[in-house]
């Protein structure tokens, strides 16, 4: 393989790193897009459900290619299951559609594609190449091959595992209260209602919940994000989700298709995610809801935002650190604030009992929240159980 030279090189192409590239390409750029496995999408590693509103502000066409059931809110149980019933006016960044991950995935690679996106799969970046205190390229390989990409703008779009950002030296470390530890069956024979996505919490998942989002009549998939801190060994997690399907018959009676499993950020937002020819987005750089765990809606939102950037740089041939701040000030004006309420909402709830989720439940009960927020959910608790929002008084 023959060394390359391009505009803009983005490294991963899920849905934060094919949007980059589409909108750096868009703007006029060149644009190169490498993807380490063969197969753009695959494996899946999500709970496959997202939101719906922001889809036209990224330049994305709803599509029964990628689309599997169009719900009409979410359902949350509290531990006693008294349940919360929202629609997807209201539900936030998870609920609206249950799609296919995969395909989703794919026909945003299509699309940055079709804007003169060049993309090669199978190639791995496996380390940053430097020139006078900037970052220039990676060295890649591809099929045992190794070569040098060179770009003077370079997007670390690698998921949660980011190896770009550690090679640049951002700060991308996690504490154990700031991980889940996630697994998923697909499951066919179950009682889930296509109408909601169901989210359960308290003990039966510490730290985090337990989802079913409904594929079709019958199939879901079913799966538990559990708090790493709150974990004795790996094995505890597919511990937690089998024991809430063995108590709950409509899905005890269900088959296993299907399993994937991983890591996932639930951090306060990085405080850096630009160095001298660098940027990170999406899950590389931290931008999954710290609540939710969702981060397909943050990655595409900051994705248009840093391709963008990335061909202002090419443009003004100034890829400096300095530079580049307006990716950072244009992800964040969009995305900081919700995230770091929501990451230190997540530090309380986690220390939370049972019997207080039951009570917040409880307050929610009739009332109408006009934004599912967590400064909404603590104004309604608040009217019928100040006690429970003692510890939240930071948030009213």
């Amino acid at each position: 393989m023959q060394n390359l030279k391009t505009d803009v090189l983005v490294i991963g192409a899920g849905p934060a790193g094919s949007m980059t590239a589409k909108w750096a390409a868009k703007n006029g750029v060149k644009t190169l897009m490498i993807e380490k496995r063969q197969e753009i999408g695959s494996p899946v590693r999500c709970g496959e459900g997202m939101s719906k509103a922001w889809l036209p502000d990224v330049g994305i066409k709803p599509s029964s290619r990628w689309i599997n059931v169009e719900v009409e809110g979410a359902r949350i149980y509290s531990p006693s299951e008294k349940v919360l019933e929202i629609n997807e006016k209201h539900a936030g960044n998870e609920v609206g559609y249950v799609v296919e991950r995969d395909s989703f995935d794919k026909q945003l690679a299509i699309d940055a594609a079709n804007e003169g996106v060049e993309v090669l799969l199978k190639t791995a970046a496996i380390n940053l190449l430097r020139d006078d205190g900037r970052f220039v390229g990676v060295t890649a390989k591809q099929f045992g091959q190794t070569f040098e990409i060179r770009a003077p703008v370079i997007i670390g779009a690698d998921g949660f595992e980011s190896q770009v950002g550690r090679w640049a030296g951002l700060p991308t470390n996690l504490q154990l209260r700031d991980m889940d530890s996630c697994i998923q069956y697909r499951m066919t024979n179950v009682d889930s209602d296509v109408r909601y996505c169901d989210f359960y919490l308290g003990k039966v998942a510490p730290g985090g919940y337990v989802w079913i989002f409904p594929k079709d009549q019958g199939l879901a998939n079913v799966g538990i994000g559990v708090q790493v801190s709150k974990l004795h060994n790996p094995a505890d997690v597919k511990m937690y989700l089998d024991k809430w399907i063995a108590e709950h018959p409509g899905y005890a009676k269900g088959k296993k298709i299907d399993m994937v499993g991983g890591g996932v950020s639930i951090s306060a937002p990085m405080k850096q995610t630009v160095a001298n020819g660098i940027m990170l987005v999406g899950d590389a750089a931290r931008m999954i809801d710290p609540l939710t765990g969702g981060g397909i809606a943050n990655g595409c939102i900051a994705g248009k935002i840093c391709g963008e950037v990335a061909a202002q740089a090419v443009t003004a041939n100034d890829a400096s650190k300095e530079f580049l701040q307006a990716y950072e000030k244009g992800w964040r004006a969009k995305l900081e604030d919700k995230l770091y309420r929501n990451w230190l909402a997540k530090e309380k709830l986690c220390t939370l009992p049972d019997e207080t989720f039951d009570k917040i439940i409880d307050a929610l009960q009739g009332v109408k929240l006009e934004k599912l927020s967590v400064l909404n959910i603590l104004k309604a608790v608040h009217d019928k159980y100040p006690e429970v929002t003692k510890e939240f008084e930071a948030f009213l």
